[in-house]
Parts: structure tokens; C-alpha cells; sequence
């Protein structure tokens, strides 16, 4: 796949974009890409842990270790093994490709079709799922979330020809938000509380926004595709149980990539509600409230076992980021995408974001 050049796109807010409601769908079974919401609120882990005793069969393993060393064995092995490596390492690099914006280089092998089918599938659904707990588009809280979007979209660089934006405001006390690629948004009612205020929620969407430009849901699944794979030759390596090489697997590679993808998409996102004009400090009190809100769970899960940083660490980041995001706020260049580029290019520093 091309390296995606989506912040090229350049287009002004339409004074007649509405977002739609309502919409019909057929259920469809879980697809493998599920959205990532801001925030993941869990329970004290050590409330609901069960450990059981993995069965082990040994007989198998033995197996498999006969067929490595036979393997092992053979004259052509080691220029066997040196054409897979090579195969493998050349599959990798020709696939790397530059995030928009960041300039990071990362693996993707899912093209914007693929991710826009899997988007469509999520988004029926999702829909399927809370379509009778969506609220009205001439209630409030629905007309301050359009409003926040109008000004955050011209400001992604996400083309309307691509994304078919759609808003949906689901009455429920979860604080929650996400947007499906292909610009289907999702914004829970409990995520207002916290947000208290348009500023807070450019923060939550500005960020949500930004898994859509940085195109995320293409590189979950591209990573997913080299994960599995090395899990379980690695674990018939070495003799474990697929089941631990793949949480072994996970642990090394999948969660810490995930990490990565929330913290760029707040940098991002942080940079684009500065440009739209809305408060970048507002940001901070988001995650010191969603932090305080974490705490009253029970706190957040260790960090190397959750998918996102916890909310005292991202509150620090943006903290680091703040002065880059209000020279972009103090500009006032929010009336189209004239000045943006090139202020965005001034200000983006992402080496120092990991």
C-alpha cells in the first residue's frame, strides 16, 4: 500500500453538513477491528482474576521438536532458513510507510478499501447495538457535539469524498467516544460530564479524529498479521503452548504498539483543537478528571498490560506538548486550511513524543 498522504486534502466545512442520526442496518457478527474508545474504565483487576492450570500436551511438543530437528538436520537448512529470513525482512520493508503528520514510520499491508469495509462492518453493528438509546439531533447535547465536529473536521484533512460523516449520540452514562473510519461518530453521553465544556470535547474528539488520520485501524491489522504468525512458530520453537506464545507475543509487541497509537493520536489530535481554535490547555483537565474518575474504579491495570498509557501519563505528555499546540492556538488561523499545513510542519516535533 502507498503511504497515505490524507492531510493533502484540502476542503472547507459546508454550512449545509448535517449529521445523520438515524440509519438502518442488518446485525452482523463481531468483526476482528473494534473501534478504540478514548478510555477504557475496568474494575480493579485483582476483583475479578481467575487462574486455572494450563494443560499441557507434551506429547505434541515432542512432536513438533522431532520435526524441527529433522529440519535441523537437513544440508539445505541454513539456506533454507537465510531465504525465509530474507523473504520475510523484505515483505516487512517494502510495507513500511510514514504516518501522516508524525512522519513515524510503521508496517501496513491493509489498504483504505479494506479498513473502509471492516469500518462499514463495525459501524452496522455498533449502530445495530445502541440504536435505541440514540438521541434525537435537536437535543443538546447532540447539537454541541455537532458543533465541535464542524469545526474539528476541515482541520483533519480527511477528505469528504472518503469519509461519510455520520454522528450518533448514544444516551449512556459510559464515558465514551470513538470514530469508525469512514467518519462515523460515536459519542456516548457520559463522556460530556467529563468534558465539561466544548474545549474538553475537542480534546476527547480531536483525538478520536486523529485514529482516522493516522489510519491506526489499518496498522492494528496489519500487526496482527505478523504477530500471530511468530507466536506460534516461536512457540513450537521452544516447546510452549500456542495460547502463552501468543500472550507472550502480545505483551511484547501488540500492547506496546497500541500505546504508541493512543499517544500519537493525542498529539495529533491536540495540535488540530488548537487549530480549530479551542483551548489546548482544556486538554490537561480532561485526563486529570479522567485519572481522578480511575482512580474511583479502582485505578487503571499496570501499564504494561493495558492498550492505552494511563491518564496521569498522558496528562503529562500533553503537558510536554502544550507550549508547540498554543503557538498554533495563539496564530488564530481558523478560518480554513490556508495556514495550517504550514503551521502544522513548524510545530510537529514528533521525535520527542515517544
Amino acid at each position: 500500500m502507498s503511504a497515505p498522504r490524507i492531510l493533502s486534502a484540502l476542503f472547507r466545512p459546508s454550512s449545509s453538513r448535517t449529521f445523520t442520526s438515524t440509519a438502518t442496518s442488518t446485525f452482523r457478527s463481531q468483526p476482528s477491528y473494534r473501534p478504540r474508545p478514548s478510555t477504557q474504565w475496568r474494575t480493579n483487576p485483582s476483583s475479578s482474576r481467575s487462574y486455572r492450570r494450563q494443560a499441557f500436551n507434551y506429547q505434541r511438543f515432542s512432536t513438533t521438536k522431532s520435526y524441527l530437528r529433522a529440519w535441523s538436520q537437513r544440508p539445505t537448512f541454513y539456506y533454507e532458513v537465510g531465504g525465509l529470513g530474507a523473504t520475510c525482512g523484505g515483505f516487512y520493508i517494502y510495507n513500511l510507510e510514514p504516518v501522516a503528520v508524525t512522519g513515524r514510520r510503521r508496517f501496513n499491508v491493509v489498504s483504505p478499501g479494506r479498513e473502509a469495509e471492516m469500518g462499514l462492518q463495525m459501524y452496522n453493528q455498533t449502530l445495530q447495538e445502541f440504536s435505541s438509546k440514540l438521541l434525537p439531533a435537536h437535543s443538546s447535547e447532540h447539537r454541541m457535539v455537532s458543533r465541535v465536529l464542524e469545526r474539528l473536521i476541515p482541520h483533519s484533512g480527511l477528505s469528504d469524498e472518503e469519509n461519510k460523516w455520520e454522528l450518533h449520540v448514544v444516551d449512556d452514562p459510559t464515558p465514551n467516544a470513538f470514530v469508525i473510519p469512514g467518519g462515523k461518530v460515536f459519542v456516548f453521553r457520559g463522556i460530556l460530564d467529563i468534558a465539561r465544556g466544548e474545549d474538553g470535547l475537542a480534546a476527547v474528539l480531536g483525538h478520536e479524529i486523529a485514529h482516522n488520520v493516522a489510519h491506526h485501524a489499518a496498522e492494528r491489522m496489519s500487526r496482527s498479521f505478523i504477530i500471530l504468525p511468530f507466536a506460534v512458530i516461536g512457540s513450537l520453537i521452544v516447546g510452549l503452548d500456542v495460547g502463552i506464545g501468543n500472550g507472550l507475543a502480545k505483551l511484547a509487541f501488540e500492547l506496546p504498539g497500541s500505546r504508541k497509537e493512543e499517544s500519537e493520536a493525542d498529539y495529533i489530535g491536540l495540535l488540530m483543537m488548537a487549530q480549530a481554535c479551542f483551548d489546548p490547555k482544556a486538554a490537561i483537565g480532561l485526563w486529570q478528571r479522567m485519572e481522578s474518575m480511575e482512580g474511583k474504579q479502582g485505578g487503571a491495570p499496570p501499564a504494561f498490560l493495558s492498550t492505552h498509557p494511563s491518564s496521569h501519563d498522558r496528562g503529562e505528555k500533553i503537558r510536554g506538548w502544550l507550549g508547540k499546540a498554543e503557538e498554533v492556538y495563539q496564530r488564530g488561523e481558523c478560518g480554513g486550511m490556508g495556514g495550517y499545513m504550514s503551521g502544522f510542519k513548524e510545530v510537529t516535533d514528533f521525535s520527542r513524543w515517544s
